[in-house]
Formats: structure tokens, C-alpha cells, sequence
């Protein structure tokens, strides 16, 4: 891709709505100036924190709208009462009619991905989309879906999410053979559920881009023994919030010991950089930006809750996605896939009838 990368942002997604969505784009445009925004919301609330922010609004199109999701709307109240004037389905419209690269919205999760799907439709040979998360771990980084687009998945929904996590995972990280792993309660070939251990041998075989390194456990999530993680959404998303309550006790706990003796703060003193660094480390607005994958283009959720700097971490991602190039990986390596699973099934077919 060449040229600027133009995001369409629902500026009243989320819990803050334009009041956290325009300085969140202030910092991605800080990050990355050949960004270009289409924004849609109400005129009266954007427009002022436009003025407050001349580089955004000279990067911007704002396009008016009094329409917008609520964070706890229904997914059908969404599409029934909002699917043509709301912020959120004009956000999507964008990137359907070209006229931009990606989404971003910091909405209703189940709107969006509800919208999305009927907005965008799925791509060939996928039932089902997926939110892919990125998960910070002690080589890095690594990419776990599906984080809650659907709850449930067959041996072939769990192939289609590994392929499109690799594709993701060569778009994001530069990776050429990203390992990828399926989450399971263990390594053995004889543990999980059926769907999982038919995606594992069906996996064992496949000639694509990736190096399968089978099972995973819970535990890899956080070592980052792989690149990307494979699982359905229930147990995904268990495993996310899950994550995340974590951090936010061993900070309270950290905080705590910190303050319990007169030694200990001398301490903190003489370490503020480490604490500092591990902070850093675990806050979880750098991570922020779930990916709807398995759509004719491209979607961030960021985190409804999230502040400016959150937010432009959601921006972020969706601009990498776009410059490198992460639907057409998507597409190409999926119709490899899905032509050789085809190819393969009709030579069996053959090889029975005669």
C-alpha cells in the first residue's frame, strides 16, 4: 500500500465517546503523520474538540451524524434502529465503499460485530469471524483468537482461525513462518475435545506459512511459546479477562507492598525504574485493539472503557494492518488452503468411487 492510510473512526463509541476518540487520534497522527480520518458523530460535540486538536482536523473529514450505539443495546436493537444513520454502521460503510482502509470503534462489541458481518459479509469459506487479541508475554508479544467473536467452533472454524492468526501474525510481526499452537488442556494427542484434536491432525499436514507446534496449555499464553494461539471464543474470552484481572491484582498487591513499611518505600525509591518498566509493561492500553478477522475488511474493537492513549494504540494497529497488507494475507492464504482441502476431498471422492 502506498500513501496515506485513512481510518474511519466512530467518534461516539465507547464510554467517552469524541471527548477520548480525538485526542486518541492526536497521539496515533503524532505516531504515524500519513494518517487521513474519516470521522463520524455528532458535529456538535465533535467539532470543537477538533478545534482543540488543528492537526487532526486538518487530517479530517467529519461527517455528521446524531445516531449513535449504545454501549448496552442489544445487537439486533443496533441493526434494527441504527443500521443506516449510526456512527458505528457509517464507520463500517467507509471501509465497504472504499472509502476507507479500516474501522475502528470503541463501541458495543456485539453491535459491531453484528453490523460488521451483515455491513461487510464474511469472506469465502468463513462461517465464522473471530476477534484476534494481542497478548503481551515474556518473549514479546503474541496474537490469541478467538477472544469472544463466537462461542463454540468445529475442527474446521479452528483451522480457518489458525490460518487467519498466521496471516496476522506475518502482517504484524514480520514473521515469514509464524509457530502456532491450539490451546488445549494439555499436550498430549489424547486430551481435548473432539473439534480440537481433529483441527490438530488436519493442522499436522497443511502447507501454508506457519509452523505448527500442536497443543498449547494455559500457561504457554503468558511464556509466548508460540506466535499465535488457536481457540474458540468461550474459552478465549475466559482466558482474556481472565488475564487481565491478573494484571490488575499483582498491581494492587505491588502497590500495597510498597506502602506496607518505611523500608520498603526506600526500596521502591531505589527501584522506581524496574517498577517503571514492569508498569509499562502491563498496561494494558498498550495492547488495546481486538481484530474482527474473517471479514471483507478490516476492523479494530478498541476497549469501550479506554482513554486517548488506549485508544490511539487501537488506531495503531489498525494502521499496521493496513500497511501491511493483513487482508490480502488473509485471502491468499486461506484460498490456498481451502483449494487444496477441496482438491484433496475430490481425489478421495475418486479414489472411492473406482
Amino acid at each position: 500500500m502506498s500513501g496515506s492510510v485513512i481510518i474511519a473512526l466512530d467518534a461516539m463509541g465507547g464510554d467517552f465517546g469524541p471527548e477520548v476518540i480525538i485526542p486518541g487520534a492526536a497521539l496515533a497522527l503524532e505516531r504515524h503523520p500519513d494518517l487521513r480520518f474519516r470521522l463520524y458523530g455528532d458535529e456538535a460535540r465533535v467539532a470543537p474538540l477538533l478545534g482543540a486538536h488543528p492537526k487532526v482536523a486538518a487530517a479530517s473529514e467529519l461527517v455528521h451524524t446524531d445516531v449513535a450505539v449504545k454501549m448496552d443495546d442489544k445487537p439486533s436493537q443496533a441493526l434494527r434502529r441504527g443500521r443506516w444513520r449510526s456512527s458505528m454502521w457509517l464507520t463500517l460503510d467507509a471501509v465497504k465503499n472504499g472509502e476507507a482502509d479500516v474501522a475502528v470503534s470503541a463501541g458495543n462489541t456485539g453491535a459491531l460485530m453484528a453490523m460488521a458481518r451483515f455491513n461487510l459479509r464474511t469472506l469465502a469459506d468463513i462461517d465464522r469471524p473471530a476477534i484476534a487479541a494481542i497478548w503481551p508475554t515474556l518473549r514479546g508479544e503474541s496474537i490469541v483468537l478467538d477472544v469472544g467473536a463466537t462461542i463454540g467452533a468445529d475442527s474446521q472454524q479452528l483451522i480457518d482461525f489458525a490460518v487467519m492468526g498466521e496471516a496476522m501474525a506475518r502482517a504484524l510481526f514480520g514473521i515469514e513462518r509464524p509457530s502456532v499452537g491450539l490451546l488445549n488442556i494439555g499436550v498430549e494427542e489424547v486430551k481435548g475435545l473432539d473439534a480440537v484434536r481433529e483441527a490438530h491432525q488436519m493442522l499436522l499436514g497443511m502447507k501454508l506459512p506457519m509452523d505448527y507446534k500442536g497443543f498449547v496449555e494455559g500457561t504457554d499464553l503468558g511464556k509466548g511459546t508460540v506466535d499465535v494461539v488457536v481457540t474458540e471464543g468461550f474459552s478465549g474470552n475466559i482466558a482474556l479477562k481472565t488475564a487481565e484481572g491478573t494484571a490488575r491484582q499483582i498491581s494492587e498487591y505491588l502497590k500495597a507492598a510498597m506502602r506496607r513499611t518505611l523500608a520498603a518505600r526506600i526500596g521502591y525509591l531505589l527501584a522506581r525504574g524496574a517498577f517503571a518498566a514492569l508498569k509499562d509493561k502491563m498496561d494494558p492500553r498498550k495492547a488495546n485493539g481486538g481484530v474482527f478477522l474473517g471479514l471483507n475488511g478490516i476492523v479494530i474493537k478498541s476497549h469501550g472503557g479506554t482513554d486517548a492513549e488506549g485508544f490511539a494504540s487501537a488506531v495503531v494497529l489498525g494502521y499496521e494492518m493496513a500497511r501491511n497488507g493483513l487482508l490480502e494475507k488473509i485471502v491468499a492464504d486461506l484460498g490456498q488452503y481451502h483449494s487444496e482441502r477441496r482438491s484433496s476431498a475430490g481425489s478421495q471422492a475418486n479414489s472411492v468411487a473406482s
